[in-house]
């Protein structure tokens, strides 16, 4: 299996919680979860992708399991990567939920 379903169901819920309405995507081999047209959380293998913007890099950073997202061999900046998403419990998600939609929310609708 590429992803984790349940991890996906969770992180879903972590952004309902906040009242946003996130839509599902394929994308990378994961599934990716969509605020206003815009990715917020992704989830491939056993890594989460948090897109926290330029603001709250270097905080994310600082969490435990996180590092940069590299996908390509180019660090995307703004983005973490989070190891072991699987092993999280509802609040640490509902915190990268709530980094990852004070961000996004930013963003102009596509």
């Amino acid at each position: 299996m590429a992803f984790d379903p349940d991890l996906v169901d969770r992180m879903e819920a972590a952004l309902v919680a906040l009242g946003q309405r996130p839509e599902r995507r394929r994308m990378f081999g994961g599934i990716a979860l969509m605020i206003g047209g815009n990715m917020s959380f992704g989830t491939s293998r056993d890594e989460l992708h948090v897109r926290v913007g330029p603001d709250q890099y270097e905080a994310a950073l600082a969490k435990i399991g996180a590092r940069e997202m590299d996908l390509t061999g180019r660090v995307m900046k703004g983005w973490v990567t989070v190891d072991g998403p699987s092993d999280l419990d509802d609040d640490a998600l509902a915190d990268w939920a709530r980094m990852t939609a004070d961000f996004v929310t930013t963003l102009p609708v596509k």
